[in-house]
């Protein structure tokens, strides 16, 4: 694996460990697609660095069990705001 794509996996991780994001929040900041930070941290960060992988795959868990949590308020203040 070339030397940049190592960097950039992991400052990804590092970056959803420590502001607990999502794959969306962290392809924006890093100015890649959402398919690139999925395929970095479930394929190429187990190869890495485990321990890191297991943090973020924890992550990324509760994340994807709140989102429809995050849908719906995102939805009810969609409509709040429309209605003023």
């Amino acid at each position: 694996m070339k030397d940049y794509i190592e960097e950039r996996v992991l400052e990804i991780a590092k970056y959803i460990v420590r502001e607990k994001a999502t794959v969306r929040q962290a392809a924006g900041v890093f100015g890649v697609s959402k398919s690139t930070v999925h395929k970095d941290v479930t394929e190429r960060l187990p190869k890495i660095n485990p321990l890191v992988a297991k943090k973020v795959r924890d992550i990324l868990e509760t994340n994807k069990a709140e989102r429809h949590i995050r849908g719906g308020k995102a939805t009810k203040l969609k409509y709040t705001a429309s209605r003023e």
